[in-house]
């Protein structure tokens, strides 16, 4: 990314923030707060992805390796020990976070695509969308009413698979972000 396309970002940010803020009468410092909560989330995720792609991986084999051929140079003593095990330690405490605020972050947006489609369907029971609210045991309960519906039907796999097939063939159309909003606002 370029730096304009922050920049760009930033202001957009901006601008919605201080439509809230004039919307709800916030306080400067709390639209402060906001900006620095989305600013996070946005490095969480670019610092994610980085994480989680092949070159990141081939790099941390690398430096491994480097590090591996140092140890004849350093008499594979105490502190060329310490420098791998403090290293290795400190990036995966840093990682737990890290991995724990993306997965927050998409299990939020995928309950909210999935509250969006109960709600949409009209044969849906609506009150599946407060199911967070209930305890383990009515969730075991609730998950053994769904079960025994499907207990006596059968999956027919020969069906999947000419499924995947036609949709396959249908060509993807790309929408713009606001299309998909139905006059809701962001």
């Amino acid at each position: 990314m370029h730096g304009n396309d922050f920049e760009i970002r930033d202001a957009d940010e901006r601008s919605n923030c201080n439509k809230v803020f004039q919307a709800h009468r916030l306080s400067s410092s709390y639209l402060q707060l906001e900006l620095a909560i989305m600013k996070f989330a946005r490095f969480c995720q670019a610092l994610s992805n980085w994480a989680g792609s092949s070159k990141t991986f081939l790099l941390a084999i690398a430096l491994i390796g480097v590090w591996a051929l140092t140890g004849p140079y350093f008499h594979y003593n105490d502190t060329w020990q310490l420098i791998i095990n403090t290293s290795t330690t400190i990036i995966t405490f840093l990682m737990v976070f890290l991995i724990q605020n993306t997965q927050n972050r998409d299990n939020d947006i995928l309950h909210l695509k999935i509250d969006e489609l109960i709600r949409a369907t009209k044969d849906a029971q609506n009150a599946t969308l407060c199911l967070d609210k209930m305890g383990s045991r009515d969730l075991r309960k609730l998950r053994d009413q769904y079960s025994s519906l499907g207990e006596n039907d059968e999956v027919d796999l020969g069906t999947a698979s000419t499924d995947e097939t036609i949709s396959a063939e249908i060509p993807l159309q790309s929408k713009s972000p606001d299309s998909d909003l139905g006059g809701l606002q962001r």
